[in-house]
């Protein structure tokens, strides 16, 4: 009788249409009813879309990169790869204001020789890139692009299963209850891939990128945490989509908090190696940093890695200070739209706002010269850091007390931003580095001499061997 009876429990057990839980029989159709919500569904083809457009967001940021840079010398910039591929049939994509260059720039990074230095760590070597770029894509599909979704009930095709009906999250940190700390902890993982390539690289100017781009981003860590902190003083919650329902009853915090809104941007730069904080990798003293001894698609996801982090950080800017995907009178913007149109048009402006920091960033890079190394660090320990430190404890006497109109929260930030600029004007070295002109420059012309700024004709035609003969206009 016992053998029967454990003969026919084992029989039930590997039957294929059920599953035995603690002695109870389970359909397998409740159980992937269980597991495939319609969260769970909309997670993962959230995090397959956004994946693909951060990769083609980051090859397109490096064009736009080039492209502003151009604008700022006075030159064209990419102006010659289209998408005509050299074949005839399609001429009329030849040019294409240079829009086929990423691709071409992704093509040549895959075939060129990946090439090992000796004596290299080459277990280290090979990790640090792949460690980056992982650190960078987890942080992206974390962002809650597109607000909320409306999903009625519908059936799985091929395996039956009836999902019920639910309002989800577009986006990963919307529905986490730490979104904001998990996402800032993640992001911040990605110096480990800076200093492992600079540590595995036996190279000392790789080594020394490496410990510059670790001291950076440790000191400016803290500030970039502090400013967080007053957000969520004021908003109450770690949850991002209350962030966005703070700011869209009491306004955008730009407007409550500039100067913690400054400071934030300012360590962003900071913590992307982005100018004029780019001492981990500057030519003049390190040849390449950190990456000097890569080459190939390893050296390519290093600034893979680069752009989808400062993609991430100046998404995470607009979810803090600039209302995530909300316009103030756009109703398709708002939290309660949770129709498909309107999680397009969130994940438009969303990611508008993210891309036009970045853009913004890149104006930075070629218009402010990069600091000194020193003069990074003292920036931070005896500017941003006691700075941020006094905001924190001023933003918790005005919680505690209530007083958290935008209007009164503005007057103490302009009113600590005037006291840190006496204090630290007061207490600066009084000998500054003096100007030299320099002589045939174009703000400082020679005798005679009538500046032009304009592009020549032979970097703006497509043949230019054939275009240096025409008289200059």
């Amino acid at each position: 009788m016992a053998l029967c009876t454990l003969e026919s429990t084992v029989i039930e057990w590997v039957r294929p249409s059920t599953v035995t839980t603690l002695g109870t029989p389970m359909d397998l159709n409740s159980l992937l009813h269980g597991i495939l919500t319609a969260q769970t569904i909309v997670s993962a083809v959230s995090i397959l879309i956004f994946v693909h457009v951060n990769l083609i967001a980051a090859a397109y940021l490096v064009y736009a990169e080039r492209k502003i840079s151009a604008y700022i010398q006075d030159r064209i910039g990419p102006n010659r790869v289209g998408f005509d591929f050299g074949l005839p049939i399609l001429k009329p994509l030849k040019g294409m204001i240079g829009l086929g260059q990423p691709l071409a720039d992704g093509i040549k990074f895959l075939l060129k020789e990946d090439f090992t230095p000796n004596n290299v760590d080459k277990i280290l070597f090979t990790i640090a890139p792949a460690a980056i770029v992982i650190c960078a894509f987890m942080g992206t599909v974390l962002i809650p692009w597109g607000g909320n979704l409306a999903i009625p009930e519908f059936t799985i095709p091929f395996i039956n299963v009836d999902v019920d009906a639910a309002t989800v999250a577009v986006g990963g940190a919307a529905h986490i209850n730490v979104g904001l700390v998990y996402l800032l902890a993640i992001t911040s993982l990605g110096v480990y891939g800076v200093t492992l390539g600079g540590y595995a690289s036996n190279n000392k100017y790789s080594f020394l990128g490496g410990l510059r781009a670790t001291a950076q981003m440790i000191s400016y860590e803290i500030p970039l945490g502090l400013c967080i902190l007053v957000v969520l003083l004021m908003v109450g919650s770690l949850k991002a989509d209350a962030i966005i329902n703070h700011q869209m009853t009491h306004g955008w915090l730009i407007l409550g908090q500039p100067l913690a809104c400054i400071i934030f941007f300012i360590a962003l730069l900071a913590e992307g190696n982005r100018a004029p904080f780019d001492n981990a990798e500057c030519e003049q003293e390190l040849v390449g940093g950190y990456h000097t001894e890569y080459s190939s698609m390893r050296f390519a996801l290093f600034f893979l890695a680069e752009y989808v982090s400062v993609l991430t950080g100046c998404a995470i800017f607009a979810l803090c200070f600039l209302g995530a995907y909300h316009i103030p009178g756009v109703p398709m913007t708002h939290p309660s739209d949770t129709s498909i149109l309107g999680v397009l048009v969130k994940t438009s402006v969303f990611l508008g706002k993210a891309v036009g920091l970045v853009c913004f960033m890149m104006v930075i890079r070629w218009t402010i010269p990069r600091l000194r190394y020193d003069q990074i660090m003292v920036a931070a320990w005896q500017g941003l850091i006691p700075i941020t430190l006094v905001m924190v404890i001023v933003a918790s006497v005005m919680v505690f007390f209530g007083v958290t109109n935008p209007l009164y929260t503005a007057t103490a930030n302009v009113g600590l931003g005037i006291l840190a600029a006496v204090v630290i004007g007061w207490s600066a070295p009084k000998v500054a580095n003096r100007k030299i002109a320099l002589a045939g420059s174009r703000f400082n012309p020679l005798p005679g001499e009538i500046p032009i700024t304009r592009p020549m004709r032979a970097a703006a035609a497509d043949a230019p061997h054939q275009s240096l003969s025409v008289p200059q206009s």
